[in-house]
Protein backbone atom coordinates (compact mmCIF):
# COMPACT_ATOMS: atom_id res chain seq x y z
CA UNK A 1 0.00 0.00 0.00
CA UNK A 2 1.27 3.45 -0.92
CA UNK A 3 1.74 5.98 1.87
CA UNK A 4 -0.37 9.11 1.24
CA UNK A 5 1.65 12.15 0.28
CA UNK A 6 1.78 14.95 2.84
CA UNK A 7 0.94 18.05 0.85
CA UNK A 8 2.07 21.50 1.98
CA UNK A 9 -0.94 23.55 3.08
CA UNK A 10 -0.26 26.17 0.43
CA UNK A 11 -0.30 23.58 -2.37
CA UNK A 12 -3.55 21.96 -1.24
CA UNK A 13 -5.82 24.18 -3.38
CA UNK A 14 -3.89 23.05 -6.46
CA UNK A 15 -4.18 19.44 -5.31
CA UNK A 16 -7.96 19.92 -5.02
CA UNK A 17 -7.94 21.14 -8.63
CA UNK A 18 -5.99 18.02 -9.54
CA UNK A 19 -8.64 15.89 -7.86
CA UNK A 20 -11.27 17.51 -10.09
CA UNK A 21 -9.04 16.81 -13.09
CA UNK A 22 -8.86 13.13 -12.15
CA UNK A 23 -12.64 13.11 -11.85
CA UNK A 24 -12.80 14.55 -15.37
CA UNK A 25 -10.74 11.58 -16.57
CA UNK A 26 -13.18 9.25 -14.85
CA UNK A 27 -16.15 11.09 -16.41
CA UNK A 28 -14.66 10.67 -19.88
CA UNK A 29 -14.17 6.95 -19.24
CA UNK A 30 -17.73 6.52 -17.97
CA UNK A 31 -19.17 8.53 -20.84
CA UNK A 32 -17.36 6.49 -23.48
CA UNK A 33 -18.16 3.19 -21.74
CA UNK A 34 -21.85 4.09 -21.60
CA UNK A 35 -21.99 5.19 -25.24
CA UNK A 36 -22.72 8.84 -24.45
CA UNK A 37 -22.75 11.03 -27.56
CA UNK A 38 -19.34 12.61 -28.03
CA UNK A 39 -20.90 16.07 -28.42
CA UNK A 40 -22.27 15.82 -24.85
CA UNK A 41 -18.84 14.87 -23.53
CA UNK A 42 -17.19 17.58 -25.64
CA UNK A 43 -19.58 20.21 -24.25
CA UNK A 44 -18.47 19.39 -20.73
CA UNK A 45 -14.81 19.24 -21.75
CA UNK A 46 -15.04 22.71 -23.30
CA UNK A 47 -16.60 24.03 -20.09
CA UNK A 48 -14.05 22.28 -17.87
CA UNK A 49 -11.11 23.41 -20.00
CA UNK A 50 -12.06 27.09 -20.00
CA UNK A 51 -13.34 27.33 -16.43
CA UNK A 52 -10.90 24.99 -14.66
CA UNK A 53 -7.80 24.02 -16.62
CA UNK A 54 -6.90 27.33 -18.24
CA UNK A 55 -6.89 29.28 -14.93
CA UNK A 56 -5.12 26.39 -13.18
CA UNK A 57 -2.38 26.18 -15.82
CA UNK A 58 -1.94 29.96 -15.79
CA UNK A 59 -1.61 30.00 -12.02
CA UNK A 60 0.91 27.16 -11.96
CA UNK A 61 2.96 28.75 -14.72
CA UNK A 62 2.99 32.20 -13.10
CA UNK A 63 3.21 31.33 -9.41
CA UNK A 64 4.37 27.75 -8.83
CA UNK A 65 6.80 26.73 -11.55
CA UNK A 66 9.05 29.80 -11.02
CA UNK A 67 9.80 28.44 -7.53
CA UNK A 68 11.98 25.79 -9.20
CA UNK A 69 13.04 27.87 -12.21
CA UNK A 70 12.09 27.61 -15.86
CA UNK A 71 15.10 25.46 -16.72
CA UNK A 72 14.35 22.81 -14.08
CA UNK A 73 13.67 19.50 -15.92
CA UNK A 74 10.41 18.92 -14.05
CA UNK A 75 9.16 22.41 -14.92
CA UNK A 76 10.16 21.89 -18.55
CA UNK A 77 8.19 18.63 -18.56
CA UNK A 78 5.13 20.22 -16.92
CA UNK A 79 5.12 23.10 -19.42
CA UNK A 80 5.44 20.68 -22.33
CA UNK A 81 2.53 18.65 -20.96
CA UNK A 82 0.43 21.81 -20.52
CA UNK A 83 1.03 22.66 -24.19
CA UNK A 84 0.12 19.12 -25.26
CA UNK A 85 -3.07 19.10 -23.19
CA UNK A 86 -4.13 22.47 -24.64
CA UNK A 87 -3.62 21.02 -28.13
CA UNK A 88 -5.69 17.95 -27.27
CA UNK A 89 -8.57 20.03 -25.90
CA UNK A 90 -8.63 21.99 -29.17
CA UNK A 91 -8.91 18.93 -31.41
CA UNK A 92 -12.11 17.53 -32.88
CA UNK A 93 -12.50 15.35 -29.77
CA UNK A 94 -13.38 12.09 -31.42
CA UNK A 95 -13.03 8.90 -29.37
CA UNK A 96 -9.23 8.62 -29.78
CA UNK A 97 -8.79 12.28 -28.74
CA UNK A 98 -11.07 11.81 -25.73
CA UNK A 99 -9.07 8.76 -24.67
CA UNK A 100 -5.83 10.71 -25.18
CA UNK A 101 -7.09 13.51 -22.92
CA UNK A 102 -8.12 10.98 -20.28
CA UNK A 103 -4.74 9.23 -20.37
CA UNK A 104 -2.49 12.28 -20.68
CA UNK A 105 -4.33 14.45 -18.14
CA UNK A 106 -4.28 11.59 -15.64
CA UNK A 107 -0.56 11.04 -16.21
CA UNK A 108 0.17 14.79 -15.97
CA UNK A 109 -1.72 15.23 -12.70
CA UNK A 110 -0.01 12.24 -11.13
CA UNK A 111 3.38 13.59 -12.23
CA UNK A 112 2.70 16.99 -10.67
CA UNK A 113 1.35 15.50 -7.44
CA UNK A 114 3.91 12.74 -6.95
CA UNK A 115 7.03 14.33 -8.39
CA UNK A 116 6.83 18.07 -9.08
CA UNK A 117 5.06 19.15 -5.90
CA UNK A 118 7.20 16.75 -3.87
CA UNK A 119 10.32 18.35 -5.38
CA UNK A 120 9.01 21.83 -4.59
CA UNK A 121 8.40 20.82 -0.98
CA UNK A 122 11.87 19.28 -0.80
CA UNK A 123 13.97 22.13 -2.24
CA UNK A 124 12.01 25.38 -2.00
CA UNK A 125 12.27 27.31 1.27
CA UNK A 126 9.10 27.43 3.37
CA UNK A 127 8.74 31.21 3.06
CA UNK A 128 8.72 30.95 -0.74
CA UNK A 129 6.03 28.24 -0.73
CA UNK A 130 3.91 30.47 1.54
CA UNK A 131 3.84 33.07 -1.26
CA UNK A 132 1.48 30.89 -3.30
CA UNK A 133 -1.22 30.63 -0.64
CA UNK A 134 -3.74 32.96 -2.28
CA UNK A 135 -4.70 30.68 -5.16
CA UNK A 136 -8.34 30.49 -4.07
CA UNK A 137 -8.57 34.28 -3.92
CA UNK A 138 -6.78 34.85 -7.22
CA UNK A 139 -8.73 32.28 -9.21
CA UNK A 140 -12.45 32.18 -8.60
CA UNK A 141 -13.58 29.28 -10.72
CA UNK A 142 -17.06 27.81 -10.77
CA UNK A 143 -17.73 24.38 -9.32
CA UNK A 144 -16.66 21.87 -11.99
CA UNK A 145 -19.86 19.89 -11.35
CA UNK A 146 -22.02 22.96 -12.06
CA UNK A 147 -23.07 21.43 -15.37
CA UNK A 148 -26.64 20.52 -16.23
CA UNK A 149 -25.89 17.48 -18.41
CA UNK A 150 -24.34 15.07 -15.93
CA UNK A 151 -23.73 12.32 -18.50
CA UNK A 152 -21.50 10.45 -16.05
CA UNK A 153 -24.28 9.63 -13.57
Amino acid sequence: MTTPLKRHENLKPLSRDHHHGLLLCWKITVGLKNGVEQERIKGYLDYFFSSQLVPHFQFEEAEVFPLLGEDHPMVERALKEHRRLKELFHTSLDTPALRAIEIELNRHIRFEERELFTEIQRVVPEEKIRQIDNKEKKILTPDPDDWADKFWT
